[in-house]
């Protein structure tokens, strides 16, 4: 039989159909919880952590996990940064905690299969690696994460285009590393890589030497080891009505964030009304550009960023028009 020990997400926990012989609910110390359950024979228990009084200081947790069969609880955690990030899920599996979710298909899931720990040891593994990732590869190595905003806003070309740009007129050493897709694989280009999420912190190792790793984040968040990321936006209007309709916040999570409009017709006028209505600085504006020629016009957003210097005054009056710089 199953035990339940709920608070924030009591109401969550009630949609789960399952037989209980025992459910608590409120803020309890970690030794109230051992000692309401010690002694007490259940097959599983479903601990939703907000019921443990400060429940972010992992000792808490420990108290539990020393005391009580481990394996039996399934940590049902809030979905918030501070706990699902991969160094705060590493502490709980050095303390034996294979079973966790932030949702409530996960929790049935794992009421049927619950996890060894091979099935939760990349985790610990990419924990180990983030120091060694922040030391080696991004105090050697400018690594650039970008990632669309704005539906297919260029990501995948952008990034073919600034490695030949860095290769072929600066002479660097390039990788481009794309996460949770295959589109990279169309360019028929050496050094640039689709790996899958798991797969990040190791790969970032490997290449570590390289002078610029340039990474297409796609859908993932895992940015930590990036110098800096452009948030790419097609300022079109069906693009950006589309983008307000999924998340109208969108711009004030993107704020003092490096914004690029990309695939952009957008004249100087027009890039300061776009800035007024959305209340954010652009960082860059790229025109539409033809992908099959060598192109520079993105010595200017390499300068800004600080990986090359600036032109020459003689170069820069040969620049293409159509390309602002904020």
């Amino acid at each position: 039989m199953n035990v339940i020990v709920s608070n924030q997400q009591r109401e969550v926990l009630a949609g789960l159909d399952i037989d209980v012989i025992k459910s608590v609910s409120g803020e309890f110390d970690a030794d109230e919880i051992v000692n309401m359950f010690r002694n007490f024979f259940f097959g599983r228990m479903i601990l939703d952590v907000t019921a443990i009084k400060d429940y972010q200081n992992v000792a808490n947790l420990q108290k539990i996990s020393m005391n009580l069969d481990v394996e039996k609880i399934i940590l049902f955690l809030p979905n918030l940064p501070e706990v699902s990030s991969s160094s705060f899920l590493s502490k709980l599996i050095s303390m034996g905690y294979y079973n966790f979710t932030t949702n409530l298909d996960g929790l049935k899931y794992l009421l049927d299969h619950p996890n060894s720990y091979k099935d939760v040891a990349h985790i610990q593994q990419l924990n180990e690696l983030s120091d060694t990732v922040v030391e080696k590869v991004v105090g050697g190595s400018h690594v650039i994460g970008v990632k669309n905003i704005t539906d297919h806003a260029g990501s995948t070309t952008l990034i073919y285009m600034l490695k030949k740009e860095l290769e072929q007129t600066f002479s660097m050493t390039v990788v481009a590393i794309e996460i949770g897709k295959r589109d990279f694989g169309y360019f028929n280009e050496k050094k640039m890589i689709s790996i899958t999420k798991d797969q990040f912190a190791m790969e970032l190792l490997k290449h570590k030497d390289a002078d610029v790793i340039l990474v297409d984040l796609n859908d993932s968040d895992d940015d930590a080891a990036c110098h800096d990321v452009l948030y790419l936006i097609e300022p079109s209007s069906i693009k950006l009505n589309k983008l307000m309709r999924r998340d109208r916040t969108i711009f004030e999570k993107l704020k003092g964030k490096k914004i690029v409009l990309n695939k952009s017709l957008l004249n100087h006028s027009d890039i300061m009304d776009f800035e007024y209505e959305a209340r954010a600085k652009v960082f860059y504006n790229i025109p539409p550009v033809n992908d099959r020629e060598r192109n520079n016009i993105f010595h200017g957003l390499l300068t800004k960023m600080g990986i090359v210097q600036a032109k020459t005054e003689k170069e820069e009056k040969g620049k293409i028009l159509g390309l602002f710089k904020f």
